[in-house]
């Protein structure tokens, strides 16, 4: 199944909201763990949270956006920006080398 990297900005602002919304996200994440190859928090140089990166499979980017809107997170409009984009993992530790 083809996989899609979701890189998602937060708003300005949302830290208390995503931090309130957390145990629900969480809850969707192991609900749908399944379609997640990985995912996390990204984080500034503080460590403070400033979006979300995810890498999912999907049948195409619009199920791939479909299901991010499925997403508390989403629901709780944390996100000022998300860019999502078809991706082809080539290399590292995480697929076992490389694909060449």
């Amino acid at each position: 199944m083809p996989k899609f990297s979701i890189y998602c900005r937060d708003k300005k602002g949302t830290a208390q909201t995503r931090r309130e919304v957390a145990p629900k996200h969480l809850s969707h994440v192991e609900k749908y763990i399944d379609r997640y190859l990985v995912a996390g928090p990204m984080r500034d140089i503080e460590g403070e949270t400033v979006g979300s990166l995810l890498i999912v499979t999907a049948e195409h980017e619009d199920d791939a956006r479909q299901f991010l809107e499925q997403d508390p997170y989403f629901a709780a409009d944390i996100w000022e920006s998300i860019e999502i984009h078809n991706f082809m993992a080539a290399a590292g530790e995480w697929i076992g080398g490389k694909i060449w």
